[in-house]
């Protein structure tokens, strides 16, 4: 048996409980991960409420962000050895069709993430494939590098391989606050680029300027289209990074300057949005969707991490019996970073 957060029925926070539940195993090719530290997503909130596209089975045990130490090995597991300290990777894939042997498993048509279709992270124990995952450097918290994989994942494949960023460009954050938007901002600053973050309060602009960003909005104080036309004008932005949409997408596209790429992963604000069609064929404006990244991308950037040159932003450690307190602290948008759960020491 091992303990897990979970919920037995779809509604609010309320519903998420720790209980005892049986143990995963390792089966073939698979690792069997203690986890240490699980971050919570957004995905964990969609699923807790319910999706009606995405049925799961319950209860049910979220997560797909973990740091934990290998246990045991399923039959043919190789790489790595009981014992190790991983970084686990989200990302599942068939691992046998055209996109996965050609390096884009993220394009797989059976790609899902850890958590959603079975049993993810919030728990002592995850089974999963070895591929999945990293060897952790030693220097980076349990909690540090359990916040890492979605988000920094994420906004890696949305700054470098869908806008292909590039030394000088002002990028635009939205919602610098979110996971995505402190990996965003600190992979555009490393790839040469300025960088505007746009969040909901002072303090979280305050806190992106901390990280990196060069200029910040506070769209909950100010008006987003004119606090982004006095900042760049007549030349407007590069590259935006949006996984909000939502009422502010029509002013996002009219800050964009010819040839500029949007880059939307999420629509925590809504998903259907206003777009003038006269400023994307005029400008020659690029709006491109990304989800996760390729497995291979987590290897460079737990490197960077190991390196000192990426720093994930946790905002607040919580033992995995406050699940509940967890999750109404994401939903309130009430955090800078993640959110990790403690699991076990």
């Amino acid at each position: 048996m091992m303990k897990a957060a979970l919920f037995r029925r779809h509604g609010g926070p309320e519903v998420m409980e720790v209980a005892e539940v049986s143990a995963p195993t390792a089966g073939p090719g698979e690792a069997l991960v203690a986890v240490r530290a699980a971050a919570l997503n957004h995905i964990d909130l969609w699923l807790r409420r319910g999706l009606p596209a995405l049925k799961v089975a319950l209860p049910h045990v979220s997560g797909g962000d973990a740091c934990g130490i290998v246990a045991a090995l399923g039959p043919g597991a190789r790489g790595i050895k009981e014992g190790d300290r991983v970084v686990v990777n989200p990302g599942i894939s068939c691992g046998r069709c055209e996109r996965c042997l050609s390096g884009e498993d993220n394009l797989c048509p059976e790609y899902h993430m850890i958590g959603e279709k079975g049993w993810g992270a919030e728990a002592e124990l995850l089974a999963v494939p070895a591929a999945n995952v990293v060897a952790a450097p030693s220097g980076p918290s349990d909690e540090a590098l359990a916040a890492l994989p979605i988000a920094y994942l994420t906004a890696w494949q949305m700054l470098v391989d869908r806008a292909r960023v590039r030394p000088g460009e002002l990028v635009l954050v939205m919602g610098a606050g979110a996971g995505v938007g402190v990996a965003s901002i600190q992979i555009a600053k490393l790839f040469g680029a300025r960088v505007i973050a746009a969040a909901s309060t002072a303090d979280k602009v305050a806190r992106a300027r901390a990280l990196g960003a060069d200029e910040g909005i506070d769209y909950g104080g100010a008006d987003l289209g004119e606090e982004l036309k006095r900042m760049v004008g007549r030349r407007g932005v590069d590259v935006v990074i949006d996984h909000a949409g939502g009422a502010a997408f029509p002013q996002v596209l009219r800050a964009c300057a010819r040839g500029a790429r949007i880059v939307t992963c999420g629509a925590t604000a809504g998903f259907e949005v206003t777009i003038d069609l006269r400023y994307v064929f005029w400008r020659q404006i690029a709006i491109l969707g990304s989800t996760l990244a390729p497995k291979g991308r987590l290897h460079r950037i737990v490197e960077l991490v190991g390196r000192g040159l990426l720093q994930p932003v946790v905002d607040r450690v919580l033992p995995l019996e406050q699940i509940v307190e967890a999750h109404r602290a994401l939903e309130a948008r009430a955090v800078f970073g993640k959110v990790v759960l403690r699991v076990s020491a």
